[in-house]
């Protein structure tokens, strides 16, 4: 198994995204799957990092990155780094993937100087909110991004420092 830095267009990444849109379709019924607009220079260094986890054979198994985000629109704040396509695929669910990944792009937001990890997921994606409890995160006080308003969406939060 191996986790390294990947561009989030590169085929594998694009794969495994739209494999979790696809499955984000399944679980809140939207055929866009998610909205939120991204593309590759968002998880460029030092302002972000995507990662793809392949196993011995070389498939891709899951992915996760994060953007630095700014005070402004959609209510980040400086120094954000928001956590992106966190996802794993089933078959390789329940081995340590998502969080291993998650430490690996803590860090590296940490160094890059960011103060606190942020994200949104939703009601329906019970596996993710245990995950990222049981690593330290909190609800946050306010939502930010793009499904602030949606009443399935829940926003959490990590200080960095």
């Amino acid at each position: 198994m191996e986790i390294v830095p990947i561009h989030f267009d590169h085929p594998d990444a694009r794969k495994l995204n739209d494999t979790v849109l696809q499955e984000y379709t399944e679980r809140y019924g939207d055929p866009e799957g998610d909205a939120t607009p991204l593309d590759a220079a968002m998880f460029q260094p030092p302002r972000g990092l995507y990662l793809l986890a392949r196993d011995d054979e070389g498939r891709p198994l899951a992915t996760g990155g994060w953007r630095s985000m700014d005070a402004g629109e959609e209510n980040y704040a400086d120094g954000d780094a928001e956590l992106k396509r966190m996802f794993v695929v089933r078959e390789a669910r329940g081995q340590g993937l998502a969080r291993r990944i998650l430490a690996m792009l803590e860090d590296d937001a940490r160094l890059a100087g960011r103060v606190r990890m942020v994200l949104e997921t939703g009601i329906e994606q019970p596996e993710a909110i245990a995950l990222y409890t049981s690593s330290g995160y909190e609800p946050a006080e306010a939502k930010f991004g793009h499904y602030r308003f949606m009443n399935e969406s829940r926003c959490y939060v990590k200080r960095l420092r």
